[in-house]
Formats: C-alpha cells, sequence, structure tokens
C-alpha cells in the first residue's frame, strides 16, 4: 500500500513552503528516517525524512515550486513498480465532493471550535473550506454555530483610502496574522499580571548554573520547567475548548518565543513532563540554540499547549503575548529598566478564570521543583 509524504509545516500557519531540493529520485530504494527533501520558508529549512522504508513511486512537485502545507510531495510503495495513486479530481463549482480533504487552516480551526472532524464535511473544491463547515454547521443546526464569524469569513478586505501599496506577507507573517485571527474570533483572552521579587529565583538559578558549571544563567528554562510542572498538576492549564468540551492534552508541549532576527518562532519542547529538570533544561536550551539558526524540525514548531514568553532582555515592563492557537495559556515574563520584575500571563477565560491563572502566577513566582522524570 502506497505511503504519502505530505509537505510539513515550517512556522505556525503557514499556508505554504518552498521545495528547494529533491534528495531522491524515482525507484530509489530508501530507509525509514532517511532525508527525502528540504523546505524552505522565510530563513528556516527543515529536512524531510521518510516516515518508513519503501521505494520512491513518483513526486508530485518539483524543485523551487511552492507546495500547500499538508499537501503530498511524493509516494512512497512496497516494491518499485507499485502504481502510485492518482490525485483525486476536483468537484464542479457547485457540487460537493466526498468529505475529507485537506482543510485550510481557518477550515481547521473551526472544526476544532465545533467538534467536527474533515471527514463529516463535504468539500465544494480541492480543498475543505471554512466556508464549507460553516455551510455544513447550519445545514445541522449546531446551537454551537457563530453567525458572526461567518461574517467575517465573507466579508471583503477594505481598501484604505489613503495611497499606498500593498506587499504580500512572508510565511511567518501570515502565520501571526492567522495566530492573531485565531485569537480574536476563537478565544476570549483576558490578561492577569503580578509584580514578584526575583531575588528566590535568581539565586536557585545561579545554584543551579555553579554546580554544572554553566557559563549563561539557566533562569527562564528553570521558571519554563516549573511550568511544566504546574501544568501537570493543574490540567485545565494545559487545555483548549473543542466544541462544548475542554480537551484536556495529554503531554505538556511546551512553547518557548526566539527572536531569531527579523523571525519570531514558537519553538516546542514536545512531552516536556516526561524530562527530569535538567534534561528539560538541557532539551529546550538545544531548542533554542537551533532556533536562532533557523534549523528547527517540523514538529519543533507546532503543537505548543502551554507556552512561556519573555521580554526581559529588552527591558520591557510589560508584556501581554498573543495566546497560540488551541492552548489557554502563556505566561509573560519581563523586567523593566528600574529593575522591577513583572509576571503575566494571557489566558482563554472560555477555559480558565482569573482566580487559577492568580494561582497559578503566585506559585510560578517562586522556584520549586521542575519536571519529574516519568517513572
Amino acid at each position: 500500500m502506497a505511503t504519502p509524504v505530505h509537505a510539513p509545516r515550517i512556522n505556525n500557519n503557514d499556508d505554504v513552503v518552498k521545495l528547494i531540493a529533491l534528495e531522491v529520485q524515482v525507484g530509489d530504494r530508501i530507509e525509514a528516517g532517511q532525508l527525502l527533501a528540504q523546505v524552505e520558508t522565510d530563513k528556516a529549512i527543515v529536512d524531510v525524512e521518510s516516515p518508513a522504508a519503501g521505494y520512491v513511486l513518483g513526486w508530485l512537485a518539483e524543485a523551487d515550486q511552492m507546495v500547500a502545507v499538508g499537501s503530498v510531495l511524493l509516494w512512497l510503495g512496497e516494491s518499485p513498480d507499485e502504481a502510485m495513486p492518482q490525485p483525486q479530481a476536483a468537484a464542479a463549482p457547485g457540487e460537493p465532493s466526498v468529505g475529507g480533504q485537506a482543510p485550510t487552516a481557518k477550515a481547521r480551526l473551526l472544526l476544532l471550535q465545533h467538534g467536527l472532524q474533515a471527514a463529516e464535511v463535504p468539500a465544494s473544491g480541492e480543498r475543505l473550506s471554512a466556508e464549507d463547515v460553516l455551510r455544513h454547521v447550519a445545514q445541522r443546526g449546531a446551537s454551537s454555530a457563530r453567525p458572526e464569524t461567518s461574517a467575517r469569513a465573507s466579508a471583503p478586505s477594505l481598501q484604505p483610502a489613503v495611497r499606498g501599496t500593498r506587499r504580500t506577507l512572508s510565511g511567518s507573517e501570515r502565520g501571526m496574522l492567522q495566530t492573531v485571527s485565531w485569537s480574536r474570533e476563537h478565544a476570549t483572552p483576558g490578561y492577569l499580571e503580578l509584580e514578584y521579587d526575583a531575588q528566590a529565583w535568581e539565586a536557585y538559578a545561579q545554584a543551579y548554573a555553579d554546580a554544572r558549571r554553566l557559563m549563561m544563567s539557566p533562569l527562564l528554562s528553570l521558571m519554563a520547567g516549573r511550568l511544566v510542572t504546574l501544568a501537570r498538576e493543574t490540567p485545565a492549564l494545559n487545555a483548549t475548548i473543542v466544541g462544548q468540551d475542554r480537551y484536556e492534552y495529554a503531554d505538556v508541549n511546551l512553547g518557548f518565543t526566539v527572536q531569531a532576527g527579523d523571525t519570531l518562532y514558537l519553538a516546542v519542547v514536545r512531552a516536556a513532563q516526561a524530562d527530569g529538570e535538567e534534561a528539560f533544561v538541557n532539551r529546550l536550551g538545544d531548542v533554542q540554540r537551533r532556533a536562532m539558526k533557523h534549523q528547527l524540525a517540523p514538529d519543533e514548531l507546532t503543537g505548543a499547549t502551554i507556552s512561556f514568553s519573555s521580554m526581559s532582555r529588552w527591558k520591557i515592563s510589560r508584556h501581554i503575548p498573543v495566546l497560540p492557537p488551541q492552548t489557554a495559556l502563556i505566561v509573560a515574563h519581563a523586567q523593566s529598566q528600574s529593575g522591577v520584575n513583572v509576571l503575566g500571563a494571557t489566558y482563554d477565560h472560555r477555559v480558565l478564570n482569573g482566580f487559577q491563572v492568580a494561582q497559578l502566577l503566585r506559585k510560578l513566582a517562586k522556584p520549586g521543583a521542575g519536571p519529574e522524570k516519568e517513572s
């Protein structure tokens, strides 16, 4: 049976990536984990590795071509003469096709909001669109349908009256636009902050660094590790809303913001709860270093379930980050030029209330156990 290899997502909510190198040819025998291709968006380059052993049946894209995220790049087969699956023909205008086509970014968010699977919704084109999902919700008379979302989806973009030039957004800029759109249309963001005495944390970080002869302070990594522990203790922190239910994630995937030149990454340490404190700090440090070099793997750029962001290096006194999609909490850390230390949090008020977030921030303001390795 043929196995598809899809174009990976590099930056959060990217629509397209550029296929820059094809490392194998049709008929080649390959092993699981072997390099197949490289894709690029902005300055980031990511290797595409084989998910299984097999033979290359054929490519569906060419080098230097822009391809849709999630689309099939090539097919692998169990034998070199296996037939390559043919692309499904697009439905005629106005004629719904079989459900299950790859959804657009906005359609994915609506599917999550209404608790639907892509296979349940008929698509009117090559990809499942937001309009397809909204039409399906309206037809089934779901009480969770949101008319204002439909109006926003169909409203035309307003052209400013002042003369100017339109510029196409880069991949990371489109990702930020869609993240902000999700926060406005699908979450109910709130924000809390408190000032705290950083001496205890600074002493804890210094002792940790001295014991391991570290050159750089591990303060932020230790605080992020403490957040992982608190999220594990309180599952509602590590959750989102799906339909009318709270969806609590099985793993704590810690998102950590990294500014690499003009690119802002939300680098992800997956299953962070499975590490001990030292292993987590080392893993996060490695992810940060590779983010600065634009060398993150696809699974290190998506799937955050709770996040930590700091602007202390810029001496910013107040930092209100945008809530990443499908998460309920992102912690903000800041330190003003006058030395005032602040912990804040943007949170989804559908999942959490102010008391829960205030309790979290008070616990996070004091050193405590980081991730403990699961037995």
